[in-house]
């Protein structure tokens, strides 16, 4: 197992971000899907917690062959994906009265059943500087504290656009940026996404390799998702929840259309007598 948590802080406030995270997470599902690959919604409605209150639920299913590395392409299946649950409370009330949020994910693939992915998230006004926000979730556990800053760290190139480059970007609608080099000692407002990610892959060989492998993937999502929450919002700051709903819904829509009228469908055996039918291997299933 390979614990770290991650620090993302963003020149919005927490309730600002409520509403830029969905818009952020729906657009750029709909921007990752193409060919067959991507994300599709199975499941999203409201969901009530007896701990943390009303909140939503999402399944998806994540395709993603192709981004694979060429040794795990050699031992998954063709059609291959990883399940993503979702559970978003906002606002979430707990001791400490400045944690405002809780969304909780896993992650799980049934054809690697020793893996998963847990990713505990809350949300704060300041600048990444609470060092005891997950300490009844870590329960003395040790765990390398990451910070990235969604200006300055390096992106993959197949993920750069000009249009979302933080340190030339400027908002209208809110006159915040440009970010310059130490930016958080500045900024006003600030919040911080913090970030507990739990890794397994218990597989003797394997474990350290795919582990690490995954949190590089991990720490690049969070850097590309947050650089574009703040590169768009003057495309959100202006929605209410109802309306960044209805956009929800409808980017789900158009997503599943693009992920699931392109997937690989298997092969239909031609009807022919029982002794000619074979019986197909798990890989293949």
């Amino acid at each position: 197992m390979l614990l770290k948590e991650y620090r993302i802080c963003m020149p919005l406030t927490v309730e600002e971000y409520r509403i830029g995270q969905l818009y952020m997470i729906s657009k750029h599902s709909h921007e990752q899907s193409d060919r067959g690959e991507g994300v599709e919604v199975v499941q999203n409605e409201p969901f009530d917690d007896p701990a943390h209150g009303q909140g939503q639920f999402t399944e998806k299913r994540v395709y993603l062959n192709s981004k694979l590395p060429t040794w795990a392409q050699a031992v998954v299946p063709k059609i291959f994906y990883v399940t993503e649950k979702a559970w978003n409370y906002y606002p979430y009330t707990k001791t400490d009265p400045r944690c405002l949020s809780l969304r909780s994910i896993e992650y799980t693939c049934s054809f690697l059943p020793k893996f998963s992915i847990h990713i505990e998230t809350k949300y704060e006004d300041n600048k990444g500087s609470n060092d005891n926000i997950f300490d009844s979730e870590l329960k003395e556990q040790e765990r390398e504290v990451c910070f990235v800053d969604i200006a300055y760290d390096e992106i993959p190139e197949r993920y750069y656009k000009e249009s979302e480059d933080l340190r030339y970007f400027k908002s209208d609608k809110t006159s915040r940026g440009i970010l310059q080099e130490g930016w958080k000692d500045t900024q006003d407002p600030i919040m911080c996404s913090y970030k507990l990610v739990t890794v397994k892959f218990e597989v003797w060989g394997l474990q350290t390799r795919v582990e690490q492998f995954v949190h590089k993937v991990v720490r690049d999502v969070l850097l590309l998702g947050h650089r574009q929450a703040f590169a768009w919002v003057d495309e959100w700051i202006d929605m209410t929840l109802d309306d960044v709903r209805n956009y929800e819904k409808q980017m789900y829509e158009k997503t599943n259309i693009k992920v699931c009228n392109e997937q690989p469908q298997p092969s239909t055996p031609n009807p022919s007598s029982p002794d000619d039918k074979e019986i197909p291997d798990k890989a293949s299933t």
